[in-house]
């Protein structure tokens, strides 16, 4: 039982600091060997691109909504036109974001558009690819994460590779996407 103390100490105080370049660091995932020293992406290109996201959602949720508040404009006192946008009680706009959050990670192989803008790519532990599945469980831990008041998110300064609840849900690590070559598309 030492040893595993002593293990479990050492790993806690090996933790990297906020401002250092991490690199992933394998801790006993099968394919964790062939993402060894892949470097990690920063808390704020990761929440840039979650807010570029957002956003993005936000935007396709209002358009899809349009028709029925011009629909319904008439019925409106004020005469003003009402979208309601409610993604953390409605079912709507929950299914919107898990929607957009794990179908657009899979076919944008890592990718959403904020993901892709700042240069950060989504890539999982276990597998050489990313599945549907665990695209949509990830989608799904942004719940998760952000439960008692977003300490899932607070958690990529803690994890020593920077994982936060949904990541390590899904089992994923979001990766500093390399370079394409020019004329790639």
């Amino acid at each position: 039982m030492p040893d595993v103390r002593r293990s479990l100490t050492q790993m806690t105080r090996s933790r990297l600091p906020a401002n250092a370049n991490a690199t992933f660091r394998a801790l006993g995932v099968p394919r964790a060997s062939e993402l060894e020293g892949a470097p990690l992406a920063s808390f704020r290109s990761r929440a840039a691109a979650f807010v570029v996201d957002l956003a993005v959602v936000l935007f396709f949720f209002v358009l899809a909504g349009l028709p029925s508040a011009l629909a319904h404009r008439s019925q409106n006192p004020s005469g003003n036109l009402v979208v309601h946008f409610d993604p953390f009680h409605g079912l709507w706009g929950l299914l919107a974001l898990v929607l957009y959050f794990g179908v657009v990670t899979y076919l944008g192989r890592g990718q959403t558009l904020g993901k892709r803008l700042f240069r950060i790519r989504v890539v999982s532990l276990v597998h050489p690819h990313l599945s549907l599945w665990h695209c949509l469980e990830r989608a799904l831990g942004y719940g998760a994460s952000a439960l008692e008041g977003g300490f899932g998110f607070v958690q990529f300064f803690i994890h020593p590779n920077r994982q936060t609840v949904h990541d390590r849900i899904a089992e994923t690590i979001v990766v500093v996407s390399p370079p394409t070559p020019a004329g790639a598309v």
